[in-house]
């Protein structure tokens, strides 16, 4: 088997979001994603990688991610690591197919068949612009028919949303309270007043239901340390399950800085990219609990020898989404492998909502509990509308082309 053609098909709508699609000479193909400087990660795909990946052995997939990890100067980050992620999960899947697995069977066996799972409290457009992580992109402001608007239920009526979550069986929720104080300040100062006004979401929900939810606080690496640490202590008495990126997570003294002032477990890593990075964070004692996008990371091949570093020092993973749903199939293919995952998130309102317009099976949430969709490789497809939608561009890099 050879890899003959790849596309990358993006949606004007979703301006963020790039799947790339890996053909075969046998007729099979593979699916992967990634999110974030689209642009980018298109010519990268087909500039770079493509001329590497064209007439290869698909089932090379280690030797592939080595050869598009780079140098350090180039390729090791950024939209080259985002191209490279969404081509190694696109190279799993096809492999998955070609023996008739599901990834997570493919990968080493199940270590269960279920896990439980954690809403990320957004709404239906957040982070639709192609603006970063920004209270402006929080997507509050635009017109949706989502069902499930949970960032403003967070804001607003944070007790009804704990008790929305918990009906439907889900016992974990993450907010993020505190931005819009970061950005006034760069994240370099808080005052007594809007540390007070941020915790009220969370004493509401506590008093609301008590103990029954776990809730989760994220930081975006908004904050500086002194902030951070200021702000972690405050949370001490609402014994939140984790807090996320306090501060820059490339920083591992400064994520241990951190720790070091709450009780709570620092959950970090989101955003980092190969082994080195994650080995930093955990001898440093930067995180208790590793977080990683296996869109963003180098892929499945990357996030395996993650989770094995991170089981190494006794640490738990707990699998990154809340960008589109091939990678959040990934992921949940992954936690129901990784023998140290405790947790996958979800994002009901992308998970009940958008990300049905694009792929033919999600992840099955029932009673706070996620499964893979069943079939091989990840279990899903792009819908043949996605190809047909006005607003869809799509680009293909061949051996025909280049002979």
């Amino acid at each position: 088997m050879r890899v003959t053609q790849i596309d990358t098909i993006r949606v004007g709508a979703f301006p963020n979001l790039v799947h790339t699609v890996v053909h075969t000479d046998q007729g099979l193909t593979g699916l992967g994603e990634t999110f974030f400087f689209a642009d980018a990660v298109e010519a990268h795909v087909h500039d770079v990688v493509a001329e590497y990946l064209l007439g290869a052995d698909p089932a090379a997939i280690e030797r592939h991610a080595a050869a598009l990890r780079g140098y350090v100067g180039a390729a090791s980050s950024g939209a080259e690591m985002r191209a490279a992620s969404a081509v190694d999960i696109a190279l799993w899947d096809l492999r998955g197919k070609a023996l008739e697995q599901p990834l997570c069977d493919l990968l080493g066996g199940r270590s269960r068949d279920e896990i439980r799972t954690y809403n990320t409290c957004a709404g239906e457009r957040y982070i639709r612009g192609r603006s970063a992580q920004a209270v402006k992109n929080w997507g509050l402001h635009g017109r949706s028919n989502g069902r499930h608007e949970d960032l403003e239920a967070f804001l607003n009526d944070p007790e009804g949303l704990a008790r929305s979550l918990l009906n439907a069986g889900t016992t974990g929720m993450k907010i993020w309270p505190f931005d819009p104080y970061a950005e006034a300040t760069q994240g370099h100062d808080i005052s007594r007043a809007q540390l007070d006004r941020a915790l009220e979401p969370i004493r509401r929900i506590r008093a609301a239901v008590g103990s029954e939810m776990d809730v989760m606080i994220e930081l975006h690496a908004l904050w500086d340390v002194p902030a951070a640490a200021r702000i972690v202590s405050a949370l001490d008495a609402l014994d939140p399950y984790w807090v996320e990126d306090p501060v820059c997570v490339t920083s591992a003294d400064a994520l241990a800085e951190v720790q070091r002032a709450t009780h709570v477990p620092i959950a970090a890593g989101e955003t980092l990219t190969g082994l080195p990075d994650f080995r930093d964070m955990l001898v440093r004692d930067g995180a208790r609990i590793v977080i990683f996008d296996v869109g963003w990371m180098g892929g499945i091949t990357t996030a395996r020898k993650v989770a094995a570093l991170a089981e190494s020092h006794e640490r738990p993973v707990a699998p990154h989404d809340c960008t589109g749903p091939v990678v959040y199939a990934a992921a949940t293919h992954l936690s129901l492998h990784l023998p140290n995952a405790i947790l996958q998130e979800s994002v009901r309102a992308f998970w009940d909502g958008w990300y049905r317009e694009f792929v033919t099976a999600l992840p099955v949430i029932e009673r706070g509990m996620v499964s893979a969709p069943p079939g091989p490789g990840l279990g899903l497809e792009l819908r043949p509308e996605v190809y047909h939608r006005e607003d869809v561009r799509i680009r293909s890099s061949s051996e025909k082309e280049r002979r």
